[in-house]
Formats: C-alpha cells, sequence, structure tokens
C-alpha cells in the first residue's frame, strides 16, 4: 500500500465526523498522536502503538519526526493556527460591524471552550513546564494569540495603552486558557451561558480602565 493515499478513518463519537482522505504521512502522524495522547497520554503511548493508529512503520514516523515532542510541536503547531483562523474571523465580523465587541468577545470564550480537548491540552501542557523547546513553541503561539487580543482590549477601551493594554490581553488570554480547562471543575454554567457573562463582565471591566 502506498502510505501517502492511506485513508485515516474516523474515530466514531469524538465529534471529527468526516473521513480524511490522503493525509500526508505527518498530518498522519500528527491526527493518530492526537487520538493517542488524548486517552492515553504521552509518555504512556509508545511509538509501536502510534505507528499501528497511523498504519505505518515506527521507521517512517522517525522520518517524519525526530521524537514525540516534535510530535507534540506539530500538534500545537496546527491547533493554534486553527485558533487564530476563528479569532481572525471573529475581527473580520467585528472590522465590518456584523457583530459588537461584547458579541466577539463572547464567540471567543464560547470557541476556547468548544475546541478544547481538556485531556490532551492539560498533557501538553505539563510536556511544556518539563521540555524547554515544547515550552518555547507554546509561548510563542501564545504571543500570536496576544496581538489578536490585544485589539479585542482596544475595540471595547481605545484608550487602553501600555501595561494597561498588555494586562487586558494577559486577562483575556488567561480566561480563554481557564475556560478551555473548565470541565473538571463541574461548572454550573453551560458554555453558551459562561461566554455571555463573562464577556459582558469582561467588556464591562475594559471599559471601567
Amino acid at each position: 500500500m502506498d502510505h501517502e493515499q492511506f485513508k485515516l478513518k474516523s474515530v466514531q463519537g469524538d465529534g471529527r465526523g468526516a473521513v480524511k482522505d490522503k493525509l500526508p504521512s505527518a498530518d498522519r502522524i500528527r491526527h493518530a498522536a492526537k487520538d493517542l495522547f488524548a486517552t492515553n497520554g504521552f509518555h504512556q503511548t509508545s511509538m509501536s502503538e502510534l505507528a499501528a493508529a497511523a498504519d505505518m512503520s515506527v521507521g517512517l514516523i522517525y522520518r517524519s519526526f525526530k521524537s514525540k515532542a516534535e510530535i507534540i510541536e506539530a500538534i500545537v503547531h496546527a491547533d493554534f493556527d486553527e485558533k487564530i483562523a476563528d479569532l481572525e474571523r471573529i475581527r473580520q465580523r467585528l472590522g465590518t460591524g456584523e457583530i459588537t465587541i461584547e458579541k466577539s468577545i463572547e464567540e471567543l470564550f464560547l470557541h476556547a471552550m468548544r475546541d478544547s480537548d481538556e485531556a490532551l491540552s492539560f498533557d501538553i501542557l505539563a510536556e511544556g513546564s518539563r521540555n524547554e523547546r515544547v515550552g518555547q513553541t507554546i509561548g510563542k503561539m501564545c504571543e500570536r494569540l496576544r496581538s489578536y487580543l490585544r485589539g479585542f482590549a482596544l475595540a471595547a477601551n481605545p484608550s487602553l495603552a501600555g501595561d494597561q493594554l498588555e494586562g487586558a490581553a494577559e486577562l483575556m488570554l488567561g480566561c480563554m486558557f481557564g475556560l478551555g480547562h473548565r470541565r473538571l471543575a463541574m461548572p454550573r454554567l453551560d458554555a453558551s451561558q459562561t461566554a455571555e457573562q463573562s464577556a459582558r463582565m469582561m467588556v464591562a471591566a475594559l471599559r471601567a480602565l
């Protein structure tokens, strides 16, 4: 079988649905790794298990990635690219007047809650605290988010500058991280209610500065 023509079967019940056809080797490895890391944990997943899930040899995996840490970096890059694309769509809708700043931040928070794979995210953050290279990758991706968050903060309060603007971006980033890891806290509000209430309070706080 030509590995580049391999058809990755969708995992039933994971919400992703569609079959991923003809994925390049690196993407196929990344998709398989996300499923295994989320289910079994990063360190508990062996390369042989990953090779079986991706339907390729261990040697072929090492042709694309030198280590499991590099696979995590690829997962981080891909996930943040999706987040940035979401932020850009929200920013454009805000810019055209289609939605208000309150609705923009509400959608921002809602995406953070709905797109989070908490088990995998915790494992990646833990690895980032142990592995300097992974940690730096996460840090660089967060800086990409901050550039958008500053824009949303300024849309709520154009007078923000300097430390106040940076503080606003840090607060919004912290809210995104926290809301994306809320399931284990057994929240009393659903995602939509939480996003709406949090956005209203966020905008009120920004305008009060």
